[in-house]
């Protein structure tokens, strides 16, 4: 049976792994978060000091992933998608959020004061969503409110009916 990739993308903090998790026991879908798999298999090219984070090595990353999303039946978690594949995903959620609340998830991580700033720009400028659309077919790309947890299960059951339409659209 043919299973659709789904791509979770946003800013830091906007709900991506709350999300790919929850969706990953509820459709059965392989739920694959970018960040582990590098930690996992040291998929990195550097350290960026100011940051205080790892650089991903994109290349490695890709060819890392590659069987598994020919496979299908994934949903991969990431803050960035313009490195993916565009053959790789099947629909792409980009998460926004409310900067207040936003500030406040990102604040609670411990983020220093310019990576704190640099992620509200990038949420207040829609850099994510600019990607995506940039990266992709723009009818894959959607974008959903991550507020509440009422918005939380909304994007849920929005993505389990997707998949499931999907799943009867090219499963004859």
């Amino acid at each position: 049976m043919l299973l659709p990739n789904v791509l979770i993308t946003g800013t830091p903090g906007v709900g991506k792994t709350t999300l790919g998790k929850e969706l990953a026991s509820r459709s059965g879908l392989k739920y694959i978060n970018v960040g582990d798999v590098a930690r996992e298999g040291a998929l990195y090219n550097g350290y960026d000091p100011e940051y205080d984070c790892p650089i991903l090595d994109e290349e490695k990353v890709v060819d890392e992933l590659e069987n598994q999303m020919a496979e299908g039946g994934v949903i991969v978690d990431y803050h960035g998608c313009d490195f993916f594949p565009e053959r790789w995903f099947h629909a792409v959620f980009v998460l926004r959020t409310d900067n207040s609340v936003l500030y406040k998830r990102l604040e609670t991580r411990g983020y220093n004061e310019k990576k704190l700033r640099d992620n509200i720009e990038c949420e207040i400028f829609q850099v994510l969503y600019e990607e995506a659309m940039l990266s992709y077919k723009e009818d894959i790309v959607q974008q959903l409110s991550s507020n509440t947890p009422e918005e939380l299960e909304e994007n849920i059951n929005q993505i389990l009916k997707w998949i499931e339409q999907w799943v009867k659209d090219h499963n004859p």
